[in-house]
Parts: C-alpha cells; sequence; structure tokens
C-alpha cells in the first residue's frame, strides 16, 4: 500500500525551510522573531495535514498547545524589543549581550 505525501505538508517544509534560512543569514531581531513564528506557522500546518490525512484528532490539540505557545511567545518578545529599544535604540542580534554581564 503506498503513501502519498499531502501537499500541504510540502508547502509546511518549504516554510519551515524559508524560516530557518532567513534565521540563519538575517541579525535583525525582528526578522528573527518573524522567522521563528513562521517556522511555529509551518509546523503547525503540518500537524493539522497530518492530523487530517490519518484521521487522528490529536494533531488539533498539538495545534491549539503550539498556536497558543507562539501568541505568548509573539506578546513577550514585541514587549521585549520594544523595552530594547527604548533603552538601546538598536535591536541588532550581534549587538543585544544584555545576558553577557
Amino acid at each position: 500500500m503506498e503513501y502519498m505525501i499531502p501537499g500541504n505538508l510540502v508547502v509546511a517544509v518549504m516554510i519551515f525551510a524559508i524560516g530557518a534560512i532567513g534565521i540563519m543569514w538575517r541579525r535583525d531581531a525582528i526578522t528573527i522573531f518573524m522567522c521563528i513564528e513562521l517556522m511555529f506557522n509551518a509546523a503547525n500546518l503540518g500537524f493539522i495535514t497530518l492530523a487530517q490525512s490519518l484521521g487522528k484528532p490529536e494533531g488539533v490539540a498539538v495545534f491549539l498547545f503550539v498556536i497558543t505557545i507562539a501568541a505568548a511567545e509573539a506578546a513577550v518578545g514585541l514587549a521585549l524589543f520594544i523595552k530594547i529599544f527604548d533603552d538601546r535604540e538598536n535591536i541588532e542580534a550581534e549587538k543585544l549581550d544584555l545576558l553577557k554581564r
């Protein structure tokens, strides 16, 4: 019995790869943050696609968990970026050494 890979899963892998490449190549903290969000959304698309194709409702539960974590991460991350920008007027990832003290 052959199993066909759903097209949405291929799209999810491509979106995840774009996010991973963006994290490696970009140095702006906001862009890295957006690439992480892109990777979260690709993982969600993969969970939903596999849940639908396998007929299992567990993928929807994982999707809800991941989307909750992504929303909390977005709120905390943006608040941190605003505070760091107010203090230093720069949010380049290489110049952020707040935890090195």
